[in-house]
């Protein structure tokens, strides 16, 4: 039976009940129980990462549950979350840490008590994980950088919006992108590097309040799928379509209809239902004694209003 909670899962229980999740940690059945602790649930990269969880639930006959706070900045929530899933003792647990220092404690107690982590989407500052499921982001992130040089005539000033700098996922996209463009674009200024939680509208009042700030900006590079729907509600705002090289980071349909419509130059998509997979596939393996290799790169690819609806892509985006 797979078990699992989201905020777009239609059933009759109230939404908090639907992120808090239940489950009998798999006892009552005889299967192994892996909870996943995610991010979050407000984008649909998570609702893909879940789908790739429960079909690789499906196929090693294991009980899982999948759940996180309702947005990427509730890391006390988050912590809350993971606190619960080893309270109900677990075979092994996934978990994509929001704070990469904050959990640090209760992963401890899990490798205390014999519980395997498998990390997902974020790593975190510890040998504990056994293994880590993830996109390449400072490779994917350079990607977009050198699209971005590409697309300004490799001149010009440009600004971030990032979607925290406490996870692994925010430091390594920030970075991967910042460096290669100190490193291969010495033409290429980055005025400004702004935080907005991965929240869309948090994220459309920093971007606004930089264009206001820059009006000669030539490039916004939105490191997560809020970030980057921000910076597009923003530039619609304030009139600068067409002005503006917009590149993102993830999918959804929001960024898929901006790519389409051109107001976004392209993005990086990851592979979100190959993440959820090879993470339950790992726990499974590592319940088993099997060994598995300490990073699981899932993989990741560019697209644009050229490829958008090529094969390849279209396996990989989310909506």
């Amino acid at each position: 039976m797979l078990v699992f909670t989201s905020l777009l899962t239609a059933c009759s229980s109230s939404p908090a009940d639907e992120q808090q999740g239940v489950s009998n940690g798999g006892d009552d059945d005889g299967k192994l129980y892996i909870p996943l602790i995610s991010k979050g649930f407000q984008h649909q990269f998570w609702q893909a990462v879940r789908l790739g969880a429960e079909q690789a639930a499906e196929e090693f006959d294991v009980e899982i549950t999948f759940e996180g706070p309702e947005t990427e900045s509730q890391v006390d929530k988050q912590i809350e979350m993971l606190q619960a899933a080893l309270d109900r003792n677990p075979d092994a647990i996934g978990f994509a840490a929001l704070d990469s220092q904050s959990a640090l404690p209760l992963l401890e107690r899990a490798r205390d008590n014999n519980i395997p982590v498998i990390a997902f989407d974020s790593g975190v500052d510890s040998d504990i994980p056994l293994a880590t499921a993830a996109t390449d982001n400072i490779a994917a992130s350079a990607l977009a950088a050198d699209k971005m040089a590409e697309l300004i005539g490799n001149k010009g000033k440009v600004a971030l919006i990032v979607h925290d700098q406490t996870s692994r996922t925010g430091v390594d996209r920030r970075d991967g992108f910042v460096n290669r463009i100190n490193e291969q674009y010495p033409d290429i200024e980055i005025i400004d590097i702004q935080y907005g939680g991965g929240d869309h509208l948090r994220s459309t009042d920093l971007a606004k309040a930089i264009l206001q700030a820059h009006p000669d900006l030539d490039g916004f590079f939105g490191a997560n799928e809020g970030s980057a729907i921000g910076i597009v509600n923003a530039v619609r705002e304030l009139n600068k379509e067409g002005e503006i090289v917009i590149i993102g980071y993830d999918s959804g349909k929001q960024q898929i209809e901006g790519i389409k419509s051109g107001i976004m130059a392209g993005a990086i998509t990851q592979n979100p239902i190959g993440i959820g997979y090879e993470t339950v596939k790992a726990a499974v393996q590592v319940i088993s004694g099997e060994s598995v290799p300490e990073t699981i790169d899932t993989g990741f690819f560019w697209y644009d209003k050229d490829n958008i609806d090529s094969e390849e892509i279209q396996a990989v985006l989310y909506d």
